[in-house]
């Protein structure tokens, strides 16, 4: 009768051989990876392109919802864009002083201020959207046309109310 024979002693290989892929197919499964990854590649190159005005995302939202709605108030700004009044006073008083807006008075509200984009204001506006629109057409450019507006309109279901 032979005694089994013991397996001999793994050596550790001085580097684990690992692959630098990990498995992934359970996280692509679900809305938020998907989301959040194509949102990373998207964002990195919007902080490179903005940088040169100087404009962050929440920077470029309001300056262009303030050229598109031009008397919009604060608060129009802050339920639009899910952003805390406290917030936005310093994102306002940052752009009020760099000369890119300006308050009013409300053209329908005697009580409410309107904000309006000055001069430099809307010449930076244009640059800028011009600027998104390059920058989502290279980021989406693997999707056609029609992808593209698919894309768009299935993620606003996901955050617009029913």
């Amino acid at each position: 009768m032979s005694l089994p024979r013991k397996k001999p002693a793994a050596t550790a290989p001085s580097t684990p051989a690992r692959s630098e892929r990990l498995d992934t197919r359970v996280l692509e499964t679900f809305v938020g990876y998907n989301a959040r990854r194509a949102w990373l590649v998207v964002t990195e190159v919007f902080a490179e392109r903005m940088a040169v005005y100087g404009l962050k995302q929440a920077d470029f939202s309001v300056l262009s919802l303030i050229a598109h709605n031009p008397g919009a108030t604060s608060r129009q700004l802050c339920t639009t864009l899910d952003i805390l009044p406290p917030n936005l006073v310093s994102l306002i008083a940052a752009m009020e002083g760099r000369g890119l807006i300006e308050r009013r008075p409300h053209p329908h509200d005697g009580r409410a201020i309107g904000l309006y984009l000055t001069a430099e204001g809307e010449q930076l506006v244009r640059q800028a959207e011009q600027t998104v629109t390059d920058l989502e057409a290279e980021t989406s450019a693997r999707l056609t046309p029609r992808e593209r507006e698919t894309l768009i309109r299935l993620l606003q279901k996901v955050y617009q109310p029913g």
